[in-house]
Parts: C-alpha cells; structure tokens; sequence
C-alpha cells in the first residue's frame, strides 16, 4: 500500500470535516487507561540519510543466514532464489498491490494468480488450485474441514509423524467444528500403518498425511491412500513442493487433497514469515474449496482475459455462512513461487531436489559415522534426518554457533520420549565445505 503523508493543514481540513476539534477525539471510545498518555519515546526525525544509516546499524545486530550456514528446517527451509524472482517482485504493479481482484486494473496479477493455480496443478498432479492460504498449517486444517464437509463424517486421523505444529493448528480448527481428531502413533519414524488398518471405519473422514513427513522420512503413501479409499474416506497428503522435482505428485497415488507449504518456492526464511500455503484438489470438490479461484475467460472481442470465479467460503460475500477467513491471500509470496517454478522449470526443480537428497545422505553418512551420533530412525529419507545425540542437542547447538553454524531442531520440545536427537536439513544451499565444517565441529564436540 502506498504511503501518503499528510501536512498540518490536510488534518485541519479533514478534522473540520468531521466535526472534531483534535484527533485525540477519533479515539475517545478508548477507555484512558488504556491510551498511551503523552508523546511516543521516539527519537527527533532524522534525514533520509540517517534513517537509513540507523536502520542498518540495528539490522547488524541480527544475524543472518548468509553468515551462519543453517541446518535447521523443520519447515523452513533456506533455498537458493534466482535474483530475478525479487527483481519482479518488486514492480511497484504487484509489490504495492493489495487483493487486487478488480478485474478492471488488474489484469497481470490475475494472470499471475492464474498461472500460479496452473503450476501448483502441474506440480501437485491435481485438478485445481486456490489463489493460496496463509501457509501450510492452516492449508492442512482447510483440507481436514473439507474432507469432514464432503463425507458428511466426523473423525479424522492424524498421525504423530505431521509437524507438530500443523497439528495443533488443525486440532483447533476441527475441535471447534465439532470434529474429533485421532491421533496415529509412529513406528519408527513412520506413520503406524499396523494401527490405522485396525482402526480405520467407514466413520473416518479423512487421513491426514504429510510426505516427507516432519522426521524428513517418506511415508507409505499408496498403502495408505489404498486403505483409505477402501472406506471411502479421503486422503489429504501435505507435501513439500520441492521434493516433487523426484517423488511422485500426489495426484498419481490417489490423493484426494494436497496442500503444502511453498516458502521453499522462491521464499526466503525471514524471522518466521510470511509462509504461503498451497491447496489443490479434484475438480468434484471445486466449490467446497476454501479461498479464491482465479479463471480464464473471454470477453466480448474474443479476447483472453483473467477473473475472480469462485469464492465460495469466503467471508466478505458469505458473512453469515463462511468456512473460511483468508482475507490476505499471500499474493506476493504466490507470485514468488509462481516466478521461482518458472524460471527453473521442471529439470531445474528435478536437480534441486537431487541436490537436496544428495548433500543430505552425504551429511548423513558422516554425521553417524562419529562416534556418540547415530540414526534415529534408518527409513528412507529426503532432506532432513533424525539423529541421536551424545548430549543434550541444545548444548551442542550454543557450541555450534559459537563456531557460526545453526544446528538441527532439537527434537525434546516435540517428542520428549525419543531422547537426546536433533533433527537436521541440508538444502542444496549448503557447500561441501558447510557439510564438512559442520562435522568436524560435531566431531570436536563429542571429542
């Protein structure tokens, strides 16, 4: 959105207009102990110059991945991003843009919306795709919801192997909706599929899935889609987008749902956020789709053209009946994903997914040939592993970044019961050199 300022004189006119003799006024709904009493402890204005110089000196303060090689995923991932994706990005058309629907003035970013529905499509092996969610967790939730809609059922399976924190925010959708949600149990890394074949009714919903799943291990998915087409219940598989440059999509095993986290299209990790959440499915559920479809068409001269065709859970058309509330759509971070996909197109994201899983199993075998690391679990993996630790993983993190390197999630604050372990990634942004510094930091420890 665009920044005007206003003068002493604009806030004359516009209070007189009002009826108001002070701004203070168009806050006295209020209460005062709640108000800020006073000026704000700011500093006097600075020049253009100076701004720029303090912001830096604060930005310093941080540190970043460019300096400290991450290997930490867990959902966000540190991606090597063409320039160009942030050279488009910032056209003041689409970086200053707001839900900018009016097909009237907004042709390219609806074509932009358009595309990126196409590649997410293409990608995924499925039908349709919404103009985007917030992000992967609450893409998960939106499919648990439509799964319980369109079976008219009430219980849905999640198993332990999802990121947790996906979990939890789908518990919280479904629980409010009147839905149960049942946890699945792991064996060894992988979703319990002993537990859902005892288990799975013509009372399920959906089975929930993620591949890879959160201890970076791929899952069996066709197994599970056969068993859950068996009840007729539905399959949401959430996927990371850039492991399909060389897993099968989705769409070709049976799945019903597959929703995902694009951050690692285009997106760079930056304190947590903005994420975008991807959302494709069959065409039989197009109008029980959260957020928004945008179409092709065209006009009266033959002309191609781009519109706003389906909306059916939002808020602002359906108040009163709404399943949805996606007001800010992640336009922008779409568009990254959509310029990302572009510009590396299907051989580029098959190498760097094999990039991935190469440096990876190369970081693997070295980690768990020192002595006191060894694997959590042994199935097969993508980018990311789980490893045991000699230590505490919180102990050897703060040795790690004393030498510059960000270590692996310590996997204690999800799953107490599987003991000192980490969980590490390695994107094809890290250099052998990284991988090996990391090592012979973890050797040094141990030693």
């Amino acid at each position: 959105m665009r920044y005007i300022p206003t003068t002493d004189q604009d806030r004359k006119e516009m209070l007189k207009s009002l009826g108001l003799q002070s701004v203070e006024e168009l806050f006295d709904d209020v209460p005062d102990r709640v108000r800020l009493q006073g000026e704000l402890n700011l500093p006097s204005a600075q020049t253009e110059y100076e701004l720029f110089k303090s912001l830096k000196s604060l930005a310093e303060k941080n540190n970043n991945l460019e300096q400290y090689p991450s290997f930490l995923g867990a959902g966000a991932y540190g991606h090597l991003i063409p320039s160009a994706v942030q050279h488009i990005l910032s056209r003041s058309e689409f970086y200053t843009a707001y839900t900018p629907y009016q097909p009237e003035i907004s042709q390219g970013v609806l074509q932009a919306i358009y595309e990126y529905q196409s590649l997410i499509c293409s990608l995924t092996g499925m039908d349709v795709a919404n103009a985007s969610l917030y992000d992967g967790a609450t893409a998960l939730a939106e499919a648990a919801v439509l799964a319980g809609e369109a079976t008219k059922r009430k219980k849905i399976f999640l198993p332990m192997t999802i990121h947790p924190e996906y979990r939890m925010v789908t518990q919280l959708y479904l629980e409010n909706r009147g839905m149960e949600v049942i946890q699945i149990p792991h064996d060894k890394g992988q979703t319990d599929l002993n537990y859902l074949k005892d288990n799975i009714n013509e009372e399920i919903a959906g089975v929930l899935i993620q591949q890879p799943n959160f201890f970076g291990i791929l899952e069996e998915v066709k197994e599970v889609a056969s068993l859950t087409q068996k009840f007729g219940a539905l399959l949401v598989v959430s996927v990371n987008p850039i492991s399909l440059g060389i897993l099968e999509a989705p769409g070709h095993y049976g799945a019903d749902i597959a929703v995902g986290e694009g951050q690692g299209l285009g997106n760079p990790v930056a304190f947590g956020g903005p994420f975008l959440g991807f959302f494709a499915t069959r065409d039989r559920f197009i109008r029980q789709i959260p957020g928004r479809i945008v179409g092709a068409t065209k006009d009266i001269e033959g002309k191609r053209g781009f519109v706003l065709t389906l909306q059916t859970r939002e808020q602002h058309i359906r108040r009163q009946r709404a399943s949805s509330n996606i007001c800010s759509n992640q336009a922008l971070n779409a568009l990254a994903a959509t310029v990302f996909l572009c510009l590396v197109g299907k051989k580029g994201l098959q190498e760097v997914a094999n990039l991935c899983l190469q440096k990876a199993h190369y970081a693997y075998r070295k980690i768990t040939s020192i002595k006191g690391y060894s694997p959590l679990f042994t199935q097969p993996f993508f980018h990311e592993f789980p490893i045991q630790t000699p230590d505490s993983p919180e102990v050897i993190n703060k040795v790690l970044l004393e030498k510059g390197i960000i270590g692996g999630l310590d996997l204690k604050r999800h799953y107490p019961e599987l003991g000192p372990s980490m969980l590490l990634c390695v994107t094809e942004a890290r250099t052998k050199k990284e991988i090996d510094t990391l090592v012979q930091a973890l050797e040094n420890y141990h030693e």
